[in-house]
């Protein structure tokens, strides 16, 4: 009876807390409900937010009130005891141990871990962590400290995960992969979370409730993106969203009165909503009324002749160019980098190409003359001009990283953008330039160029060119490598506004799709793309992890219009720990827009590791398989086939449009096939098995079996078949152009 009342407790629940430190009351009468999901609490220094984490893992000792986790109390319990339980902690200051390397903290924790994370998950999270496996704890920044830290936690693999202060430290592009990773423990893996932040746009971005703790006590939960976008609660409350510049900007009551004598009214502020975010298709559902009122911007209106009227038209959208017109972007922090920039722009210029200088600084009291300077950048920011130019230079770099690409989402007309810089300038620009559509010509030479640039090119198609020496200055390396790159950025522009319509646009009329390949399924895609090439325009992508990213950031960007996903390898990767890995958002693109899905089991009987000598030690007496001196294939066992498959069906039953998933009875790849090496039919039924199993199959979701292997003619036939079948079965009627 008590396990059945506990059934549907909240994960965390907090009610009438109070802790004293001696004589001060620290938390005074605290109450917080965590249902389920992210909860975020945000609120000032000293409210009592660390305390509030510490009496949850005991701590700290609590004087009254109750702490419940899924209906156990926790209250008397010791640390061990409440990390036994399944709860764990992200404290903040890291609390790692000097002596110990990268890797001796993450198998210290991981020993006996049979969860779903490991350290070799970790390492993929954070490719930082793996470069620096073998420093000690107190040889890392402290940013990579704040990543072994969550890491280390993550590897307890709890069911209730505490983090305090998270993002301190951290790099914008880290904080970036911290959200995304945040979201993702929230709604998909079971991991309930509750953030302390003082981040205001990680806090609004990661939960759909935020609590604002005020002087020991939780004064609201609000709703994440009301809190956003309300500058004056923000400052009421927590003491942020406003800047010296801004309230300048108030006329304080008593004011001047206007030119006829009358006072000036006080400027309102606006919200614009945005009622489709992502083009509708027949198949979309409502869009929540949370991501709209995130996704709004506000807008302060005042009377016509007053200073806030004249300022405010700073926030609004600017065109770069008359319609019609592209211009090249010239970005960067101008005042660090301005010489270098500078030159940079004056090339293109000389080239007879428009160019407009973008002014990233994040020193707000900085002029550079830029024809888009810093502060109308930063006005993209959900809290304004606050949100960039502060104290805490970490906090204004993901500012302004922020607001670029927020900025550069509501612009048109950009034929080509080039940016120079270290590491931080990179971080800024690199975000905004993947929002550009792939073609449009991006590149940044930068000091970290010769080093792992996934984290900064992603799915997108930027080019990375290494300034070999620091761009600090002009001089005899830095002037040669800066002209290459702005000689590049202007050929790659005049090349495509000098191309031939016809010729750079072959296939313009017909619907692009995407197809996924892997080696050991090129003969099933190849055939798939000659039967349907007269028809559609077929978009082939190398499914090595970055590739199904690339192919769902085009379906995400509406560009494609079909999908026929054959080869779900990646998935093999992100589950065992293999090197070509998925984002735990596969899938996401078509479950998002609501397209059509056809996709199959193609390669998920292999894990690709690097040359035979990186293989892990326990993996090391598997069916293993050289397939180049680079890569080596291991088989995949019937339970690791079970958790893919599950894996897999769990992300169809989220697929409202239609779904025919195939799988092949035949072998699920060129090395699957009857006297080929992974040749393992109890593996593939379990595979197939746990596919049915999960997948709640209705008329538009189906598993068709088909006994072929995927290679074999007849399997590209039914997978073409069915493919027409969804998309009304053959090219479309094109209208006849006049010349």
């Amino acid at each position: 009876m008590a396990e059945r009342a506990r059934q549907g407790a909240p994960a965390l629940e907090v009610h009438d807390l109070n802790v004293y430190y001696g004589s001060s009351h620290a938390l005074q009468g605290v109450n917080l409900t965590l249902q389920q999901g992210v909860l975020s609490v945000v609120g000032r220094n000293g409210m009592g937010k660390t305390t509030l984490c510490k009496a949850i893992m005991g701590l700290v000792p609590v004087s009254s009130g109750s702490i419940s986790f899924h209906g156990e109390s926790l209250l008397g319990r010791s640390p061990a005891q409440v990390a036994q339980m399944g709860v764990g902690y992200v404290p903040q200051g890291r609390r790692l141990w000097r002596s110990l390397t990268v890797d001796e903290h993450l198998r210290m924790v991981s020993a006996g871990n049979k969860g779903s994370w490991t350290v070799d998950r970790i390492y993929t999270t954070f490719p930082r962590l793996a470069e620096r496996k073998n420093n000690g704890g107190g040889q890392l920044s402290g940013g990579e400290q704040q990543m072994l830290a969550i890491g280390r936690a993550l590897l307890l693999n709890p069911r209730l995960l505490i983090m305090d202060e998270p993002t301190e430290g951290l790099a914008p592009v880290i904080v970036q992969q911290v959200e995304e990773m945040l979201l993702e423990l929230g709604e998909e893996s079971g991991i309930d979370v509750l953030v302390i932040e003082q981040n205001i746009g990680v806090a609004t971005t990661v939960a759909e409730k935020v609590g604002i703790m005020v002087n020991g006590r939780i004064n609201r939960v609000a709703d994440a993106g009301q809190l956003a976008g309300d500058r004056e609660l923000q400052q009421r409350l927590l003491g942020v969203g406003r800047h010296g510049e801004d309230a300048a900007e108030e006329p304080a009551s008593g004011s001047e009165a206007s030119a006829d004598g009358a006072k000036p009214q006080a400027p309102q502020s606006q919200r614009v909503y945005q009622s489709n975010p992502v083009v509708p298709t027949r198949w979309s559902k409502p869009v929540p009324r949370r991501l709209l009122i995130q996704q709004a911007r506000t807008l302060t209106v005042a009377p016509t002749g007053t200073v806030a009227a004249a300022r405010s038209a700073q926030a609004e959208l600017r065109p770069l160019v008359a319609t019609g017109e592209q211009v090249v972007l010239v970005a960067g922090t101008l005042d660090t980098k301005g010489e270098e920039l500078r030159f940079i722009r004056d090339l293109v210029r000389a080239a007879g190409l428009p160019v407009r200088m973008v002014d990233l600084s994040t020193s707000s009291g900085h002029h550079s003359g830029a024809e888009v300077p810093a502060h109308q950048i930063a006005a993209f920011h959900p809290r304004g001009a606050s949100g960039v130019f502060g104290s805490d230079r970490g906090e204004s770099v993901a500012g302004m990283t922020l607001a670029f690409e927020r900025w550069i989402k509501r612009q048109s007309g950009i034929a080509g953008i080039i940016s120079a810089g270290g590491s931080g300038g990179t971080a800024i620009v690199a975000p905004a330039m993947r929002v550009l559509p792939v073609g449009v010509p991006k590149l940044i030479i930068s000091t970290v160029a010769s080093g792992d640039v996934a984290r900064y090119v992603g799915p997108s198609d930027i080019v990375m060119m290494h300034s070999v020496a620091d761009v600090q200055g002009l001089n005899s390396i830095t002037r040669q490598v800066l002209a290459n790159g702005a000689n590049a950025m202007i050929g790659m522009v005049q090349a495509r506004r000098d191309a031939d319509p016809q010729v750079a646009m072959q296939g313009d009329g017909l619907p692009a799709v995407a197809l996924s390949m892997f080696g050991v399924t090129t003969p099933c895609v190849r055939q798939i793309s000659a039967a349907l090439e007269q028809d559609y325009d077929c978009l082939v992508f190398h499914a090595t992890g970055i590739g199904g990213q690339s192919m769902e950031k085009l379906v995400e960007s509406g560009l494609v219009q079909g999908v026929l996903d054959v080869t779900t390898t990646e998935v093999c990767d992100l589950l065992v720990g293999g090197i070509f890995p998925a984002s735990e958002d596969r899938f996401g693109a078509m479950i998002r827009r609501n397209m059509p899905y056809i996709g199959s089991c193609g390669a998920l009987d292999m894990v690709n590791f690097a040359a035979p000598e990186t293989v892990p030690e326990r993996f090391r007496e598997r069916n293993l398989y050289r397939h180049n001196p680079q890569v080596t294939l291991m088989r995949t066992s019937p339970e690791e086939n079970k958790a893919i498959g599950q894996w897999i069906g769990e992300r169809l039953n989220r697929m409202e449009a239609p779904v025919r998933f195939f799988l092949p009875e035949g072998g699920v790849s060129a090395l699957d096939a009857p006297g080929q090496p992974f040749h393992d039919p109890a593996a593939d039924r379990a595979l197939f098995a746990a596919l049915e199993r999960t997948v709640h199959q209705t008329a538009t979701r189906q598993l068709i079996r088909v006994p072929h292997n995927i290679n074999d003619p007849a399997f590209a036939a039914e997978v073409v078949a069915a493919f027409r079948a969804l998309h009304g079965g053959g090219r479309p009627k094109q209208k006849t152009r006049s010349r």
